[in-house]
Order: structure tokens, then C-alpha cells, then sequence
């Protein structure tokens, strides 16, 4: 099941031997880790990458669902990229991109105080054992949430919902005098006008989602070509 996950520490050292027991993981083909990044909340609520790893590097991390992730976990001064990139993620990510809920988010912030680390990843697992084990074996907090596409089901609901609305509206500016035709006229344009907006953002969506299973992909074959060529008795 494809996941994000947020594993928080007390001491940053502990967080890059997490990582190190993610990318363990991964090379023993129990998980598929696809991003991961070690951050360091700061005294004033932001979040600084200390170190990004996986398909994405660094410079474009914040388009991913992690970089959305790390923009909530920021706050609102944004997640530095390093300090050597100098880029912030947006105070406008929103958990539309992140594809997790906002109860989530909360959950993760009450327990990444400033002055806490954590590793936030996205993986792939078919049981939580395996992580939970060498996570709590380095007395870490693990938070993780199925990704989930829920919200284009309410963003498809409520483009019904005004099309429901611009229907009446036109059934009622047929059987309207003239001089209520206008107004009525001027809301159905208004309407039909963010219908229009609410169908290219899904659109939009759509397409980075069909892109994001496609660079899953690519990644997932990668991977095993890489292990076969390393150990190749073991696929034979």
C-alpha cells in the first residue's frame, strides 16, 4: 500500500538512522521507498530539509506529495529545500496535493514540537511490521497514512452539485421576464464560469496523478534491474 510516513525524534542523528534502516529496507525488497527527507522543525515553526533522498531530488521535491507534506509541516514560513538550495515550499500547499487529511497533518505537528526531527517518506509496504520494528527499535514516534485520491471524489461531488444549480437557474431564466433575465443571465455566466475553473483543476489533477503512477513505475523497474544486476542467482 502506497504510504507517507512521518517518523519523529528527539536527537537528528536518530532520524538519519532511520533513514538509513528505510533505504535497508528497500534494498532488501520488503518496502519500496520512493522519497524520503530528514527535516529539523525550527524554533519558529518552519521546517528545514537537512537531507533529501529518492527520485526526487531536492530542487524539485516540492512538487511531489512529500513536498506538499513538508510545506504543511512547515507552517507558515514554508520548508527551506537545504540551505544551500535556498528554495521554500509555498504557504499554499494545501492537502489537496499532500493527498492526505488534515486531522493527519494536526496529528504529526502536536508531536514535531520545534527543536524535534523527523524522517517523512513516502513508501510502499504490504505490512507495517517490518518499519514499525526498526522504528521503535530507535524510540521514534511513526505516524502514516494511506495516500488517498477521496478528495477528487468531493471535488467531483460538488462540480455535480453546481451543475445541479446552473441547471435550475436556466430553467428558471426560460421562464423569467425580461427584466429578471439579466440577473439571472449574469449568475449563470458566473457559475458556468467556475464550473469551467473546478473541471481544469480536476483535469490538472488528473494528469499529475497519471504521471505520478507512471514515474511510480519507471522507478519500480529500475529498482529491480538494479537488484538482478547486483544479484542476478537470485532471479534467475
Amino acid at each position: 500500500m502506497d504510504r507517507v510516513m512521518v517518523v519523529v525524534f528527539d536527537v537528528e542523528s536518530k532520524a538519519f538512522e532511520a533513514k538509513k534502516a528505510l533505504q535497508e529496507l528497500d534494498r532488501e525488497d520488503v518496502i519500496a521507498v520512493y522519497d524520503l527527507a530528514v527535516i529539523a522543525r525550527n524554533a519558529d515553526g518552519s521546517a528545514t530539509v537537512r537531507e533529501s533522498d529518492g527520485p526526487n531530488p531536492v530542487v524539485t521535491v516540492a512538487g511531489t506529495t512529500l513536498g506538499a507534506l513538508l510545506g504543511l509541516l512547515g507552517g507558515p514560513v514554508g520548508a527551506a529545500l537545504g540551505a544551500a538550495a535556498g528554495l521554500a515550499v509555498g504557504a499554499a500547499v494545501d492537502v489537496d496535493k499532500a493527498r492526505i487529511s488534515e486531522d493527519f497533518v494536526e496529528d504529526v505537528k502536536e508531536k514535531l514540537l520545534p527543536e524535534k526531527f523527523a524522517l517523512v517518506a513516502e513508501i510502499d509496504e504490504d505490512t507495517t511490521t517490518p518499519v514499525d520494528l526498526r522504528m521503535e527499535a530507535l524510540g521514534a514516534t511513526v505516524f502514516r497514512r494511506a495516500l488517498s485520491e477521496v478528495k477528487h471524489t468531493i471535488h467531483n461531488e460538488n462540480v455535480a452539485a453546481m451543475k445541479a444549480d446552473l441547471a435550475q437557474m436556466k430553467a428558471e431564466h426560460a421562464q423569467a421576464h425580461a427584466d429578471r433575465k439579466a440577473k439571472l443571465q449574469e449568475k449563470i455566466n458566473q457559475l458556468d464560469s467556475k464550473i469551467q475553473a473546478q473541471l481544469e483543476k480536476s483535469k490538472q489533477r488528473r494528469q499529475a496523478a497519471e504521471a505520478r503512477a507512471k514515474a511510480k513505475v519507471e522507478f519500480l523497474k529500475a529498482r529491480a534491474a538494479a537488484m538482478k544486476a547486483k544479484a542476478p542467482e537470485r532471479y534467475a
